[in-house]
């Protein structure tokens, strides 16, 4: 049995690229590792190419890395390659796919002249901490269209396992603003606490369709880990990156207004962290909510850089990294989420999950916090999205809610900016006083 082939939404950005921009651009997809870039980038060469060639900069012969030390004469260069890889190009039918391109610099500075001279189109992918660390020497090209590209939704988890209905589901649900009703209620909420437990790697999914062990998921995840790890070796050989992505989960859970450095390390200055914050986001691994001055269209240019929250890109890989250090059977989340006994105190894996979701939907992430008139009380809205020249504040309740005083505080006061208001909670869906109480696994379709 070969590796599936997982249904990726990105599929369709890849194609508008070759229809609309491959004539003059080649695409970059940047993502985290594992995260199926190649395996994504080939299925779609082999789909809507008559014929592709695929350079795997890790594993490439000597020969081939040689070909791109001298492109000036590319009519020798592409009879070269056909001939080294045994693949015959079509003249605008075909594309050659730079995989790893990080590894071989000199591949992605012949990017510029290969695209201008027209005859076949074009794909990397790449890790961009490498890629960034690897490109001090070259010429980069302008002429790349960038996509990025996330670990698999809601949807697409759903579309892995095989279950095709309840996505749809949820989407009519939302639509008519209708409750799921006890019983489908509670089967959804299963079927999305699965999912946050093995996450949106397609390494790990395949791993659980194969295996239906979670113990043998969390090995395939711990593996991710350590990657992602080696990678922020990479660019930081004092090990703060590292120690800054494993405190996440103890950050979140803290509570606090904002991502807390001693947790990273103690002594930490704020400005040593500023300095790897551009890296780690490169890496796609981790997603960051800004707190925002001035919560409205344009909160990217009122942002408070030096105040943020820091979440890990995929919730399994989230889950799996608050227990690192202990064996898979002291992992209290897995037993406590799949029994849907998880205590309040351990509610930050769905403040976890919903940036996630944010984030493969397009949206950058804010939150807001402000200081109480009568007391030292500090309100704060988990996260906040624009929609148009509106904004829709979101409150995240992992618990029983009981109330929502920042929501309406923060509504009151800036009444006139608001559109929907949310309080994203583990219950059914309720429409009351003008907001949306949704229950998590409708946050993707929002």
């Amino acid at each position: 049995m070969g590796k599936p082939i997982f249904k990726r939404k990105i599929y369709d950005e890849i194609l508008e690229w070759k229809e609309k921009l491959s004539d003059k651009y080649a695409l970059l997809i940047k993502g985290a590792r594992r995260v199926g870039k190649s395996t994504i980038v080939e299925e779609f060469a082999r789909k809507e190419f008559k014929s592709y060639i695929l350079l795997d900069f890790a594993h490439a012969s000597k020969a081939i890395k040689e070909l791109f030390e001298d492109t000036y004469d590319l009519d020798f260069f592409f009879l070269q390659l056909q001939q080294l890889t045994g693949t015959r190009l079509f003249v605008q039918e075909s594309v050659i796919i730079f995989d790893e391109v990080q590894l071989l610099p000199q591949a992605r500075q012949a990017i510029k002249y290969l695209v201008a001279d027209g005859r076949y189109k074009y794909i990397e992918t790449g890790s961009l901490i490498s890629i960034k660390k690897n490109t001090k020497d070259i010429l980069i090209p302008s002429e790349e269209h960038k996509i990025s590209m996330y670990p698999m939704d809601f949807e697409e988890f759903l579309w892995a396992i095989g279950d095709e209905i309840t996505a749809e589901t949820i989407k009519m649900l939302l639509k008519k603003k209708k409750p799921a009703g006890n019983a489908m209620h509670r089967n959804l909420m299963r079927i999305f606490r699965l999912y946050m437990l093995i996450g949106g790697m397609p390494q790990a999914i395949e791993t659980y369709l194969k295996l239906n062990n979670l113990q043998a998921v969390d090995t395939t995840k711990r593996e991710i880990v350590d990657l992602y790890e080696e990678d922020y070796s990479k660019i930081d050989n004092t090990g703060l990156a590292g120690d800054i992505f494993d405190a996440i989960p103890a950050s979140l859970s803290s509570n606090a207004s904002r991502y807390v450095l001693s947790y990273a390390r103690e002594g930490t200055r704020s400005e040593q962290v500023r300095e790897l914050l551009p890296d780690m986001l490169s890496s796609y691994t981790v997603n960051i909510a800004y707190h925002a001055n001035n919560p409205g269209v344009g909160m990217a240019l009122e942002k408070d850089a030096g105040r943020y929250k820091l979440f890990t890109a995929d919730t399994g890989i989230f889950v799996t990294l608050a227990f690192k250090d202990k064996h898979y059977t002291e992992n209290v989340i897995y037993n406590k989420l799949l029994s849907d006994k998880l205590e309040a105190n351990l509610g930050y894996v769905y403040e976890n999950a919903v940036p996630q979701m944010l984030i493969a939907k397009g949206n950058n992430l804010f939150y807001f916090t402000m200081e109480s008139d009568t007391s030292n009380h500090l309100y704060e809205i988990d996260f906040i999205t624009s929609v148009g020249d509106k904004v829709c504040p979101i409150e995240v309740k992992s618990g029983k809610y009981r109330s929502h005083k920042s929501l309406d505080v923060f509504c009151d006061k800036f009444s006139r900016r608001i559109r929907d208001k949310y309080v994203v909670h583990t219950k059914d869906y309720k429409w009351e006083n003008g907001i949306h109480y949704i229950p998590v696994y409708m946050v993707p379709f929002i």
